[in-house]
Parts: structure tokens; C-alpha cells; sequence
């Protein structure tokens, strides 16, 4: 038969087992969200640098926007090479198709952005040597425009970068490094120029 004593130390037990369980769930809880704070950090920086991205696919459109006018007015200019008209127009037109691909990665749209710029390049400089063309207002008038898209894919750009860079900084880090390996978050490429092209390209006529 049991003693009282044994009878009472029974819910002292369970009593103790309860507040060792408590302990345990709620530390459970504690690191459950600690990881889902740091799991939504990296969703937030990986968010912003999506976005950033689409803001250099913004100003990239409006310098494709811009290209059919530029080559038509180009086009009327005598002995103009057209090589170089065709060379612009299919990196417009591979650049178009490959930001329209919604499987095409970052990486993929920067190669066909690239190429879109030193197509252009190439082009202004072929024109400097039509001083008829330079001259002509329509020409004058899409070259300001021009300009101050090319200016705003620089800082496009440049905004890019900067919050890739702190994102894949910070998923460098620990503990950061272990949740981006374990959800699956990998670093952004950053946007880097064709060498001799760290800047926009120059656009410098006399009229």
C-alpha cells in the first residue's frame, strides 16, 4: 500500500515535468520567432532588390522607346553605315525579348543590357562624323531626350548596386549565412560596365 507521503510527491512530479515542458515550448517559441525575424529581414532586403531592378528595367524601356525615332532620323542621313543601325536595332530588340522573359534571370538581362549599351555607344560615335545630321533639330531634340535617359540608367544603376551589395553583405554574415543556405538565398549579381564604359554613354554634339 502506498505511503501518503509517495501520494503527494505524485503531482509535485507532474508539477515539475510541467514547468520543465513550459520552459522548453517557450524557449521553442522564442527561437521560432527569432528565425522567422531573420527570415523576413532577408525576404525585405531580397524584396528591395528586385524592386531596384525593375526600376533599371523602367529607364531601359524608355531608351528603347527612343531608339526607332533615333534610327529613323538616323536612316535619312546619306552614306550612313547602316550596319550599325541594324546593330542597335536587334540589341534593342534582344534586350526587349529577354526583359519579357519571365524565366530570364538578372544575370541573362544584364548580358542583353550590356550589349543594348555598346550597341548605342557605337552608334553616337558613328554619328559624329555627320555634322549635317548633328545639325538637324529632330536629331537635336532626341539627343536631349536621350541624354537624360541614359542619366537615369546610371543612377538606376547605381541604386542597384548599392542595395545589392548591402543584401549580399549581409547574407555573408552569421547568422544570416546559415538561414540564406537554409531558404535558399542566393547573392545578386551587381551591375558592372564594359571596360571603358563605367560611365553612361557620352552624348556630346555641336550644333
Amino acid at each position: 500500500m502506498k505511503t501518503p507521503a509517495f501520494r503527494a510527491s505524485v503531482p509535485a512530479k507532474i508539477a515539475s515535468w510541467l514547468i520543465v515542458l513550459a520552459a522548453v515550448i517557450g524557449f521553442l517559441i522564442l527561437v521560432a520567432g527569432w528565425m522567422i525575424g531573420k527570415y523576413n529581414t532577408l525576404v525585405e532586403l531580397d524584396g528591395t532588390v528586385i524592386n531596384e531592378w525593375a526600376q533599371v528595367e523602367t529607364q531601359y524601356q524608355r531608351r528603347a522607346d527612343l531608339i526607332p525615332n533615333i534610327v529613323a532620323t538616323v536612316e535619312g542621313a546619306a552614306d550612313f553605315e547602316k550596319s550599325t543601325l541594324t546593330e542597335v536595332t536587334e540589341a534593342r530588340t534582344n534586350w526587349m525579348n529577354t526583359s519579357a522573359d519571365a524565366s530570364a534571370t538578372i544575370e541573362e538581362q544584364m548580358e542583353s543590357a550590356s550589349a543594348f549599351d555598346s550597341a548605342l555607344s557605337r552608334l553616337l560615335v558613328t554619328v559624329e562624323s555627320y555634322p549635317t545630321l548633328t545639325a538637324t533639330e529632330s536629331f537635336n531634340t532626341l539627343i536631349v531626350e536621350l541624354e537624360g535617359t541614359e542619366n537615369r540608367i546610371s543612377v538606376a544603376r547605381q541604386d542597384y548596386n548599392d542595395v545589392a551589395t548591402n543584401y549580399n553583405i549581409t547574407i555573408k554574415k552569421i547568422p544570416m549565412n546559415l538561414f540564406a543556405a537554409l531558404f535558399g538565398f542566393d547573392q545578386h549579381s551587381l551591375f558592372e560596365s564594359d571596360e571603358g564604359s563605367e560611365e553612361a554613354p557620352e552624348i556630346d554634339f555641336e550644333f
